[in-house]
Order: structure tokens, then C-alpha cells, then sequence
């Protein structure tokens, strides 16, 4: 019994440490979209996509650290219900739609900055 319950323990803590690592990454990202997004409001597409390279780099990072947990549980860990686990996945779901969202803002103001230009 005691045995069982070290060993949720550490599952608990693997998921503690997963869903920070989650949630660090997919936070690095949204930074990496507000700085896209003032690149893109001063014109500056250049910046822009490199920011949002950077962004996509981290936010697979957090899909990275996720699908890790998601394939051992499916291949048979069981892993103990986590709300901070929880929280990361909200988390890299909100950012990841900050990401899709930026970009097709990001293609908005070149739109605009190509019929002023033009």
C-alpha cells in the first residue's frame, strides 16, 4: 500500500513538473505573439514573422512536453487527476488560439499595408 502510494506520489510530481514546463513554454509563445503583433502594427513584417517563428517554436515545446504524458497514459500509466495538469492544457489551448488569431491579424495589416502602398 505503501508502495502504491509513492509511486502516485511521483506520477503527481511528474505531472506537477510537466504541466510548469507546459505552461512556462506556452507562455514564452504569448509573449512571442504581443511582440509579433507591435512589429506588425508598425509595419515591421519582417520582425513580425520571426516573432511568430519563435512563438510557434515554443508552443510546440508545450505540445512536446503534453503528448509525453498523453502517449504514456495511453500506453498504460495511470497517471492521478491534476488540476495544475488541467490548468496547462487551458492554457496551451488558449495560446495556441492566440496564435492562429495573430496570424491571420498579422495578414490583415499586410493587406492594409499593401492597398496603402499601392
Amino acid at each position: 500500500m505503501a508502495e502504491k502510494t509513492e509511486q502516485m506520489e511521483e506520477k503527481q510530481a511528474e505531472l506537477v513538473r510537466v504541466a510548469i514546463q507546459i505552461i512556462m513554454h506556452a507562455g514564452d509563445a504569448r509573449l512571442k505573439i504581443y511582440e509579433a503583433l507591435a512589429h506588425a502594427k508598425k509595419f515591421d513584417f519582417e520582425q513580425a514573422n520571426l516573432c511568430m517563428q519563435d512563438a510557434d517554436e515554443k508552443i510546440t515545446e508545450a505540445h512536446r512536453s503534453q503528448t509525453e504524458v498523453i502517449q504514456r497514459e495511453a500506453g498504460g500509466d495511470s497517471y492521478p487527476h491534476s488540476l495544475i495538469f488541467a490548468h496547462a492544457q487551458d492554457t496551451i489551448m488558449t495560446i495556441n488560439s492566440e496564435v492562429k488569431l495573430a496570424r491571420e491579424l498579422i495578414d490583415i495589416l499586410k493587406i492594409i499595408d499593401q492597398k496603402t502602398r499601392g
